[in-house]
């Protein structure tokens, strides 16, 4: 028999295993959408893309008034702060629903 245990000698049930599984699954997928999706912005004298919600760690010029160029600005912080923004609601939320859905089977 499989057993997964937390906190000593509580056991997590089937339910919720799969509730954390499935938030775990789902939550991965929102923040690398999150963190990878690209605006794109299109005013007549610059076309460029954003990326990252809530904060833009990254921005690719397109087109200025000028023409085409291809300029990629990064900024390493706004990621950083964007991963510990979604990787700490993952971590807090997982640990609430482990301590929630932790029952005693025996």
């Amino acid at each position: 028999m499989f057993k997964i245990t937390f906190f000593g000698e509580r056991n997590l049930t089937k339910k919720g295993l799969l509730i954390v599984v499935s938030f775990l699954l789902l939550w991965t997928i929102l923040t690398i959408l999150a963190v990878t999706w690209g605006i794109k912005y299109d005013w007549p004298d610059n076309v460029h893309l954003d990326y990252g919600f809530p904060l833009v760690w990254s921005t690719n010029t397109l087109s200025t008034i000028i023409g085409p160029v291809n300029l990629w600005i990064v900024d390493v912080t706004a990621l950083m702060m964007n991963l510990i923004f979604w990787l700490g609601i993952i971590l807090v939320t997982a640990s609430i629903l482990v301590y929630f859905f932790n029952k005693k089977i025996f």
